[in-house]
């Protein structure tokens, strides 16, 4: 199903492969997934993946529903599941926690589609890497320690907790790599300052840096100031959506957007989030990432919403070579504010505390009831030694309005105040 380096494979190739597997897929999600046949309401799927916009749209709560109604693996599991071979689980965080099902076939797409991302980034044979994401049901886990046996690199399987053990492995086993979260350097910034003060970050040896998880890494700051605290090189090779793919993109060596690494088993549409209308996939294009699984067994997704809002940067051949599609992660339909009118998402906010060297780069957005909202309230956490200054905050605040366009009220809070985490960090607060 998968074909060799489809990231390099010219586009007509790539879409002609998908209209093939989608002859086979459509009609196998129609026979076996009763949440499909609902939500198309006996209409049959189209032959044609240019008439795939005929179907309507199949969202997360669709999914939550079902699994509720059909526990555990929900109504649209189209596989026996004697063939289910892998079971993870989502966190929960937003909502209900799903359970995933991967058979053998699924399980080894998804690790070769994501070690297309973290080879992109430099990861590779001669590496040893450790992998530091929760190993329980997360799929982060597992599952992506697969992706980076995929490059042929060395796989330590650390996973989280425990960091001066990690600081000690690291050293002793000369790793070179570290694959977690973007928040986690500044937990184990932390630790080496209290238990290894002879130690900075770059004595560790780490060369590579490959992140994923949360937002934040296409701020040309907040990556600077990773790259010069730790000395290695910075990569947003951890794109996914843990529904559909746990990784399909990931940056390259010299191109700073994600590269869509699956366009030979996973067919993307652009839609505007509040119409579902569907909008050019063409360079400039900005609104919301819909997927559709064109090789899945056990959980196949047909025009799935994803609630990513990405800005395609590129279809033609990329400076690296790739002609895979590239794009930006502007930020998520439910992490997104509205503030009298104006759109306001958390990476925007993180460019901007980027921008104050008087400020740790940790913040966040803390919301009392449903809104409408008239202000934007963010906490944010000076840098270590820095005293309380209104002006920060004046600062902050002027920045917010001129780079967001919306008014902020802007609470300075000490060093360390905010959560350092091993896993997602939570952006926005939302109290009743």
């Amino acid at each position: 199903m998968l074909i060799d380096g489809a990231d390099f494979a010219e586009p007509g190739e790539l879409a002609a492969h998908r209209q093939r597997l989608w002859e086979t897929q459509r009609d196998y999600v129609a026979a076996n997934s009763p949440l499909h046949a609902r939500a198309w309401g006996g209409k049959a799927p189209p032959k044609s993946l240019d008439a795939l916009a005929d179907l309507p749209l199949v969202d997360k709560e669709m999914l939550r529903q079902s699994q509720r109604t059909h526990p555990p693996f929900g109504d649209y599991l189209a596989a026996d599941p004697a063939k289910i071979s892998r079971v993870h689980r989502t966190s929960g965080t937003t909502g209900t926690a799903m359970n995933l099902a991967l058979s053998a076939r699924d399980a080894h797409e998804t690790a070769v589609v994501g070690g297309r991302a973290q080879g992109a980034s430099g990861l590779g044979p001669g590496h040893r890497v450790v992998h530091c994401l929760n190993y329980r049901l997360w799929m982060g886990g597992y599952t992506d320690h697969a992706t980076l046996e995929a490059t042929g690199a060395t796989v330590i399987p650390f996973g989280v907790g425990d960091t001066e053990l990690l600081i000690r492995t690291i050293r002793e086993l000369k790793i070179t790599a570290i694959s977690c979260t973007p928040s986690y350097p500044a937990v184990l910034e932390r630790v080496l300052a209290e238990h290894h003060p002879d130690l900075a970050p770059r004595d560790l040896g780490l060369k590579l840096g490959l992140f994923g998880g949360e937002a934040g890494l296409n701020n040309a700051e907040f990556r600077e100031k990773l790259e010069a605290t730790w000395g290695f090189e910075v990569r947003n090779a951890n794109y996914g959506v843990t529904d559909v793919f746990c990784n399909f993109a990931g940056q390259s060596e010299v191109d700073d957007d994600l590269h869509f690494m699956a366009l030979d088993i996973l067919h993307p549409e652009i839609i505007e989030p509040a119409t579902g209308a569907v909008l050019p996939f063409a360079e400039g294009t900005r609104g919301e990432l819909v997927l559709t699984h064109m090789s899945r067994e056990c959980q196949p997704l047909v025009r799935f919403r994803t609630g990513d809002i990405v800005l395609l940067t590129g279809t033609g051949r990329a400076r690296c070579g790739r002609t895979a599609p590239r794009f930006r992660v502007v930020g998520r339909s439910d992490d997104m504010v509205v503030v009298r009118g104006i759109n306001a998402f958390p990476t925007q906010v993180a460019a901007v505390v980027h921008q104050f060297t008087a400020l740790s780069g940790e913040y966040r957005i803390v919301l009392a009831g449903p809104g409408p909202y008239d202000v934007l309230p963010i906490e944010v956490e000076l840098a270590d030694g820095v005293a309380p200054d209104d002006g920060i905050a004046d600062n902050v605040e002027h920045a917010v309005k001129r780079e967001i366009g919306v008014t902020a009220r802007v609470t300075l809070l000490p060093f360390h105040s905010l959560p350092r985490t091993e896993g997602k960090t939570r952006r926005v607060v939302r109290n009743p």
